[in-house]
């Protein structure tokens, strides 16, 4: 008999994903928005409201908690906890009232800080804003729940990357269509390194974790290697696309003053800005993160990171997608 898997928060970028690896007569998804394509297994409900409990009308094997505030600009601040944090905290009691006994938990390498290098499972959290933080917080709410019943309790906590593939509206997608326009300005030396995450390895990885779930506590980064310093992934999205010719670069420093011209600019006009400090600092960080564990685990990954990057350039610049959905993330 096919597992039964409850979703909450799939109805963005990597959910949606996630339900088509997984196949949609498996799944449920719990959501405070509609799905693009699953709207008929979705269910509305906000995690930070109780009685979340009475949203799961089907008995699923396991569930996977998705949901998460997670934009850098997010206002009021204490959101991330109320989403984060208190709205884990609800769907643990949830899962208590209903006896369910197995989450993964979408975490984030945020919980390390920025400028870490290589950077496992085991690295002191050392996170550098609120996202971080909320996340990190969550995660220590999850593990005092699985400690309570740990011969019973699985609890497999996933720390992407930065995640990018076809069809998200996120800084990679950012990052990718300056160059693809030619208007591409590197801020730096370009020798930061960046871990980077195609979307379609880690719902497999998501959907291995259910095949293969079994009462324990693990957490994994997540990971596609290697990693690329900004001038060789410049390089290669440029060499994807044909294009040729010398990038324009300029100093940090000049970059961070724009970001924060930038950031007065928003608080002053009350707009969200594509470009601010916290933007340009994230870019010119190096943010590179083991995958050992990972790569220990049993996992395959059906994608080279070169391989998730053509797919996702042939997808947005070269193809004709025009009248598909997009998801807008960080």
């Amino acid at each position: 008999m096919l597992k039964r898997v409850l979703l909450i928060g799939a109805s963005g970028f990597v959910g949606t994903r996630l339900i088509e690896t997984i196949g949609e007569k498996r799944c449920i998804n719990i959501d405070k928005q509609n799905s693009s394509r699953y709207n008929n297994i979705t269910l509305i409900h906000d995690i930070r409201n109780d009685g979340i409990d009475v949203a799961i009308s089907h008995q699923p094997s396991s569930i996977v908690l998705l949901a998460a505030e997670h934009r850098d600009d997010v206002s009021p601040i204490s959101l991330y906890y109320d989403v984060n944090v208190q709205g884990t905290k609800n769907v643990l009691d949830a899962m208590d009232h209903k006896g369910i006994k197995s989450i993964i938990f979408t975490s984030s390498v945020a919980v390390y800080g920025l400028n870490k290098k290589i950077s496992d499972e085991t690295h002191q959290a050392d996170p550098f804003n609120h996202y971080g933080k909320s996340k990190w917080e969550a995660e220590e709410v999850l593990r005092e729940w699985y400690q309570k019943d740990p011969e019973n309790r699985s609890l497999s906590i996933i720390r992407p990357t930065v995640i990018f593939g076809e069809a998200n509206r996120g800084n990679v997608y950012n990052l990718l269509k300056q160059i693809a326009l030619g208007k591409f300005l590197m801020i730096g030396k370009g020798e930061n390194k960046k871990s980077m995450a195609y979307v379609g390895n880690v719902v497999v990885f998501i959907k291995y974790l259910i095949e293969n779930d079994k009462p324990g506590y693990r957490v994994y980064n997540y990971v596609d290697k290697p990693d690329f310093n900004m001038n060789e992934l410049v390089h290669q999205v440029r060499h994807d696309l044909g294009q040729d010719g010398k990038m324009i670069r300029i100093p940090e420093w000049l970059g961070m003053l724009g970001g924060y011209g930038f950031d007065i600019a928003a608080k002053l006009s009350g707009k969200k800005l594509p470009i601010s400090s916290v933007r340009v600092k994230k870019f010119c960080a190096t943010t590179q993160f083991s995958a050992d564990k990972l790569d220990k685990s049993g996992f395959i990954r059906p994608y080279t990171i070169e391989e998730g990057l053509e797919r996702t350039l042939r997808y947005e610049f070269l193809e004709k997608n025009d009248d598909k959905h997009v998801f807008y993330t960080e």
